[in-house]
């Protein structure tokens, strides 16, 4: 998986390795941190684009994100599309849990999934909830999703 950062400089190190060493440089710098961890997915024409971030927030003194990318051409349904954008971050946040273990920071999983009955995306809503929860870690769905509602969100537009 190739990982960059926000501004486009890429990440040269594997993801945990990465990850670690942000949150040891923080936390020398006296930060307290949280990490949300999201995917959101934009189809155009023939493709469909994923993009997942990490977000670490530095508490009360903003933050950054890493960012990794990836296009196919597989065509999904709409609840299809949301589980497979749950999955990507569940994958990430599978591989990274044990360092937020060790070093105490608090991880959330955000699902672009509206908790609106009125939209399509809802219809995913009860299986991706219960798929976070299941892998246990914290849950946030739309609108306080924020890592793969606005910050990956505008990765993929």
């Amino acid at each position: 998986m190739i990982w960059r950062k926000f501004n486009g400089d890429p990440i040269d190190l594997p993801i945990f390795d990465a990850v670690e060493a942000a949150i040891k440089r923080e936390s020398d710098k006296g930060y307290h941190l949280k990490v949300c961890i999201g995917t959101d997915s934009q189809v155009k024409g023939p493709e469909t684009e994923f993009a997942t971030v990490i977000v670490f927030l530095r508490e009360g003194h903003g933050g950054f994100m890493f960012i990794h990318n990836e296009k196919t051409r597989q065509q999904y349904s709409i609840k299809e599309r949301m589980l497979v954008e749950v999955a990507k971050s569940i994958e990430i946040a599978y591989e990274l849990c044990n360092l937020f273990t060790i070093y105490d920071v608090d991880m959330e999983v955000h699902a672009d999934i509206n908790t609106n009955p009125h939209f399509k995306s809802n219809d995913a809503l009860k299986e991706a909830m219960g798929y976070i929860l299941g892998m246990g870690f914290a849950f946030k769905a739309k609108p306080e999703a924020f890592a793969s509602s606005s910050c990956a969100n505008k990765v993929v537009n």
